[in-house]
């Protein structure tokens, strides 16, 4: 597309000065803005991609750069030929617009509730497999975790967990509604075992995205109505533009990652394999004579999965696990006593990522598209592990008439995985590394026997002259290569539109929209593995094959008339009308062998040797009518009033109790319009009032009865566990935010702060009920959860020069929860309970979510020590509070010229978390916190009576300091896991406390005299994510890792450890 040159020449003109202006907002180009040489009517305006070129006198001049809507710039040339210009939107001249609920566009200055944007840059610059991960740090009120797995499902959640059952808020993608459903096992969301096969929202390609309005309270999200309650985050993608020819944008990089080894298992080096003195004349080892020379030799108990053994001494040459495997190197020989060489840590790889895409974009008066393609290969820190992911993207819009206007989304991802990780206690390896492990085992020599020989040669075998034969722990290599995973997800977004503009304040539009999937998952066991629970149902196999069909889609079909109108000079209108019809499917089916596979190595459900178990299949279906309203009035562009309303009919809820009305109203007084300060650009308060729903799942009124496998020729069927209610009720929250928004100082500063208070009625639980009933439980409707915080966004610019910027903003969050109550007569509520006597509980009272267990006895404020030396313990004590005290990002943005650096610090105080791998950890002498020295200065395993043992801080029970010593040379000591008679839960309850530099760039972008006979702009840059975590109090691990998706949260077991991935990424445009 040509530009427009408005400039006259003169014959004294005899040198030329070129550049491209950008917003100084989101980096993007400016086509239009006015270039004027001072003082002349010499001109010219910029082109579609920004640049601008202009013959200047000799002896330079000033430059005016201006645009309705942005600030005028003056620029002195000096002798410069080429100058490149950001410019900053003029708050005076026009208001911010945002997107809202339904994707409507909105001057944020007539909201009356909270509404936070973030551009692309926040999801693309430093990028994550998982976009979602992105978003930590950088928008107030919003908390993200994850478990550090490869494409792992990711916790977010918004203004605090609301539900017991699910607190995600919900995505929209130019108006589509996203399924964000994860589909793990309830055994795996509660730290059991299981996979964690990720949350479908990061299927979402953040090359695609263009923006993201994160709606967070109920006056915001209303006219979502029963799917409303989490909050709301809107995307818009990226679209084409008029232009002349078609752009094409290329995007590269590649991210090589290694293990923060602060966050993984720090072995002590001192003592090797056992659980204590248990054997004969050493003690240490199991004692027979295998050279047949008539000494007796030492072997290392292979059966104890612990390093409480004998002290390492290199003189001391024993049998070792491979000294009994054939065809290993050290077969038949004895090796020296000592720790091993290459501990866990070498097990894990260099994790590698490739992400490249490429889009074509362009448009003219009627017709604008862009289309893209996304390619995402990653091999993870575990040995097999690949994720690849395949994503195409069109967007397009056409004017058929000067009314009618067509609007298409098309978006298509596979996923393929393979060996993904397990998570939890069981069957994790992660689990044997960090609880139960000999540290005088070689991963090395694990790997080479696996490689040499792909059998499961095993540091642990039942008995050490069958190496093959596993007591608890299969070679990890083995489980990495024969017991792997795959899964595969097809998915397609799209959408459809119509609109219609009947005048220029009165339109219509209708929109058809599908999300729909697709998803096999194959889980394998190979024979010769230890039996463990397996398939359909979870009997214990030493082989076998799982298979899982999942198909999923969304229909949803909108009908909409909206109005904007100036009523009169004072008076505006903006409202509109609409009607939406939700239609959901998921059909899941899971299938198993049974009693093993009859051939090894054919993964099948006819290779079974048992009949197979019946199925588990299940189909849920639902339908939603909604009809809604808003309607928002302004007077002098000071003062707006904004009105939602919407009604929620579900096929989930009982025919006579199925439609909820949800509303909301909101204030906003724009003060900044009645005072003129020249220190102040704009400023606001608002309140807001609003309700929200959550809806229930189907399947959860009526009864029915359920299929057993058959017994013989009998067909059997059974009551489900959990008894239906026919008088179910959603969900619903009520919630008020009040607020202020400032901008001054020349926009150099920028406040948004938000208080709100929230209570989520009716939630939907799960209670014990007499087995009597023919049921063990039954669903309700009872309780209050409340949450209340203050939400903080400051920013601006610390330094601003034509030359030099430097931007600080900074997201800040104080949550505070509070179960006010639950069913009549019950102070207590156990939604989830854990490995090591450890729940998460809903306490009248108490915050929601706190961890329950084994608590220190106190006499007068001191931990009580019994007369053996070890704390005694309380049962059923809190002991423990996940939930942050706040929560702070600090981002920053330095730009000098075409340089740009940017980085982000994460922070969160307070909140506990209990660490399953440190119960058993240090209670099977694996850490190196269980070696030392005491301070008698004595190795504290030596025996009591050789000045070993611990000393715990305490005082006896009649209120004397504790003097007595605690044994610490064997499992059953000092650090054994807690009991009536031992430690209690509460010692392995740390603060989650962090500080982190969460993410780092380095971009520059190639001056346009090098770039503009090949290109628009070429943007390099050096990229950093999880590089350093400055601060925290967790013991060898992240305190941020836990069990992915769910409201229970604070607890660690089989924890992976965080990645440092550093990368370089180029972006071309052409």
């Amino acid at each position: 597309m040509s530009f427009f040159l408005v400039s006259f020449i003169t014959w004294g003109q005899d040198r030329t000065v070129s550049g491209k202006v950008t917003s100084l907002d989101d980096g993007s180009t400016l086509p239009g803005v006015n270039v004027i040489l001072k003082g002349t009517s010499t001109g010219t305006v910029t082109d579609i991609d920004g640049n601008y070129k202009l013959s200047v006198p000799s002896e330079g001049g000033t430059l005016i750069f201006s645009f309705v809507g942005l600030e005028t710039q003056e620029v002195e040339m000096g002798s410069r030929s080429v100058i490149d210009v950001q410019m900053a939107s003029d708050v005076k001249q026009l208001s911010e617009v945002v997107v809202t609920a339904l994707n409507v566009s909105r001057e944020k200055a007539s909201l009356g509730y909270s509404q936070q944007t973030l551009e692309a840059d926040a999801v693309t610059k430093v990028k994550e497999s998982n976009f979602i991960n992105s978003l930590s740090g950088k928008v107030a009120g919003v908390q993200v975790r994850t478990n550090n797995t490869m494409g792992g499902s990711t916790n977010i959640t918004i203004r605090g967990n609301s539900s017991f059952s699910n607190n995600q808020p919900l995505f929209v993608i130019d108006g589509v509604p996203v399924s964000n459903e994860t589909n793990n096992s309830v055994a795996q969301q509660g730290g059991g075992y299981g996979y964690d096969y990720g949350n479908p929202a990061a299927d979402i390609n953040p090359e695609d995205i263009a923006s993201m309005s994160v709606l967070k309270g109920a006056a915001a999200t209303a006219l979502y109505g029963s799917r409303g309650q989490n909050g709301v985050i809107l995307i818009t993608t990226k679209k084409g533009t008029k232009r002349k020819g078609i752009g094409v944008t290329f995007t590269s990089g590649v991210t090589i990652g290694k293990i923060n080894k602060e966050t993984f298992v720090e072995y002590q080096d001192q003592y090797g394999a056992g659980y204590g003195k248990y054997y004969g004349d050493n003690g240490y080892f199991e004692e027979e004579d295998i050279d047949g020379d008539g000494v007796v030799d030492y072997i290392v108990p292979t059966t104890e999965d612990a390093s409480f053994g004998g002290q390492f001494n290199p003189n001391l040459n024993v049998y070792h696990w491979d000294s009994f495997v054939p065809e290993s190197p050290n077969f038949g020989k004895k090796r020296p006593w000592v720790a091993a060489e290459n501990t866990p840590v070498d097990f894990f790889e260099t994790q590698t990522t490739w992400n490249n895409s490429i889009s074509f974009a362009g448009g003219n008066d009627k017709t604008t598209f862009r289309m893209s393609y996304t390619n995402l290969d990653m091999e993870d820190i575990l040995p097999n592990s690949e994720m690849t992911k395949h994503t195409i993207n069109f967007t397009g819009s056409s004017k058929l008439t000067d009314k009618l206007t067509a609007d298409v989304l098309f978006q298509y991802n596979i996923q393929d995985v393979v060996g993904r990780f397990s998570t939890g206690y069981s069957d994790n390896l992660m689990t044997q590394f960090r609880q139960w492990w000999q540290v005088n085992v070689d991963v090395k020599a694990l790997e080479d026997i696996y490689n040499q020989t792909h059998r499961n040669y095993t540091w642990n075998p039942a008995d050490y002259n069958d190496p093959t034969t596993p007591i608890y722990w299969d070679n990890p290599y083995w489980t990495r290569y024969e017991n792997y995973n795959s899964d595969n997800r097809d998915r397609t977004l799209s959408k459809v539109g119509l609109s219609y503009q009947f005048t220029d304040w009165l339109s219509a539009n209708v929109s058809a929209s599908i999300d729909s999937y697709t998803e096999v998952r194959e889980e394998r066991r190979a024979v010769g593995s230890i039996a463990t629970a397996f398939g359909v149902n979870r009997t214990d196999e030493g082989s076998g094959y799982q298979r899982t069909n999942i198909e999923s889609s969304e229909y949803n079909y909108n009908a909409m008339l909206s109005a904007n109108k100036q009523l009169t000079d004072d008076i505006s209108l903006s409202g509109l009308i609409g009607f939406n019809l939700r239609k959901e499917s998921y059909d899941y089916s899971q299938a198993s062998t049974s009693g093993g596979l009859a051939v090894p190595g054919l993964y099948s459900l006819s290779n079974s040797v048992s009949t197979n178990p019946f199925p588990y299949e299940y189909l849920r279906e639902k339908e939603v009518y909604g009809y809604f309203a808003n309607a928002n009035v302004g007077y002098r562009n000071f003062l707006y009033l904004d009105g939602n309303y919407r009604t929620d009919i579900s096929s989930a809820l009982p025919v006579d109790n199925n439609q909820y009305n949800y509303y909301s109203i909101g204030l906003g007084f724009v003060f900044s319009e009645l005072v003129d300060l020249d220190w102040m650009d704009f400023g606001k308060v608002r309140a807001s009032y609003g309700t929200v729903g959550n809806d229930t799942r189907p399947l959860r009124v009526k009864d029915v009865y359920l299929r057993e496998d058959n017994f013989g020729n009998a067909i059997l069927t059974r009551l489900p566990y959990t008894k239906n209610n026919q008088n179910l009720l959603p969900e619903e929250t009520e919630e008020i935010e009040f607020g202020l928004q400032f901008t001054g100082l020349d926009r150099r500063l920028n406040v948004d702060i938000a208080y709100y208070k929230r209570n989520t009625f009716d939630q939907l639980l799960g209670i014990d009920i007499s087995s009597s009933t023919g049921y063990s439980r039954k669903y309700v409707n009872a309780g209050d959860i409340e949450n209340k915080g203050i939400e903080l966004v400051i920013g601006g610019d610390i330094i601003r020069t034509d030359d030099l910027k430097f931007n600080t903003t900074i997201n800040y969050t104080r949550n505070r929860s509070e179960v006010i109550e639950l069913l009549e007569g019950a102070n207590n509520y156990v939604f989830q309970s854990f490995q090591g006597g450890v729940s998460a509980n809903a306490t009248v009272g108490e915050p929601f979510g706190v961890l329950r267990g084994t608590g220190f006895e106190y006499l007068n404020g001191e931990k009580v020590v019994d007369g053996n030396g070890y704390y005694k313990a309380v049962a059923d004590q809190i002991i423990g509070d996940p939930n942050p005290d706040w929560v702070m990002g600090i981002n920053n943005t330095v730009s000098y010229k075409g340089l740009s650096l940017g980085f982000l610090v994460d922070i969160q105080s307070g909140g506990d978390v209990y660490s399953l791998d440190m119960h058993y950890g240090q209670g099977t002498g694996v850490t190196d916190n269980t070696v030392g020295t005491n301070d008698l200065g004595n190795p504290i395993r030596n025996p009591l009576s050789e000045g070993g043992g611990v000393l715990n801080p305490g005082v006896t029970e009649t209120g004397e300091a504790n003097t007595t010593y605690a044994r610490a040379d064997y499992y059953g000591g000092a650090f054994y896991w807690g009991n009536a008679s031992r430690n209690p839960g509460a010692l392995t309850v740390y603060d989650a406390s962090y500080v982190k530099l969460r993410e780092l760039s380095l971009s520059y972008r190639l001056p346009s005299s090098i770039t503009e006979s090949f290109a628009n702009r070429v943007d390099l840059s050096l990229v950093g994510r999880n590089l350093w975590i400055i601060h925290k109090n967790v013991p060898y691990a992240d305190p941020e890792s836990g069990l992915g998706v769910g409201p229970a949260q604070g607890y660690l077991s089989g924890a992976y450890p965080t990645v440092r991935t550093m990368g370089f990424k180029v972006e071309v445009e052409f």
